[in-house]
């Protein structure tokens, strides 16, 4: 299987998500999270922060991800993981091919011309949610 990864950057408040705006296929102009391809003999940790350091020029020193699930594919061989994290403070973001945008989260996430993952996005957010409220003994604010 290729191993695949998708980071979700919060910012503190996790009221928004950052997001880039696909320039290639597959889901060329629609919003996803940044992530990209694990290379052979590169721990899955590694992958996750250079491909997000690749693509915004956040650094470990700015967030910490948490290995949080993973999707199999398997008829079309891919596994992807989803890493998540909440920045420790404000960043300039640094673009790489795509553009990057904080968006808010909100109902427009269903919104499956707009966004990528064929409505993985808004699962993938409300489960990170869930753990985090519940881990934190909080009421649930999604």
């Amino acid at each position: 299987m290729r191993k695949l990864n998708l980071i979700v950057v919060f910012n503190k408040n996790l009221d928004k998500a950052l997001f880039c705006i696909r320039s290639k296929e597959p889901y060329k102009g629609l919003y996803n999270f940044v992530g990209g391809k694990v290379e052979e003999n590169e721990s899955n940790y590694v992958a996750a922060y250079r491909e997000l350091f690749e693509e915004t020029g956040i650094s470990n020193k700015d967030i910490e991800l948490d290995h949080f699930m993973d999707i199999n594919y398997f008829k079309y061989e891919n596994n992807l993981q989803v890493f998540y994290g909440i920045l420790n403070h404000e960043v300039k973001l640094i673009e790489e091919k795509n553009k990057l945008e904080w968006l808010d989260i909100n109902d427009s996430l269903l919104n499956n011309d707009k966004f990528a993952g064929n409505y993985n996005i808004p699962h993938i957010i409300r489960q990170i949610k869930i753990y985090l409220s519940t881990k934190n003994n909080e009421k649930i604010i999604l």
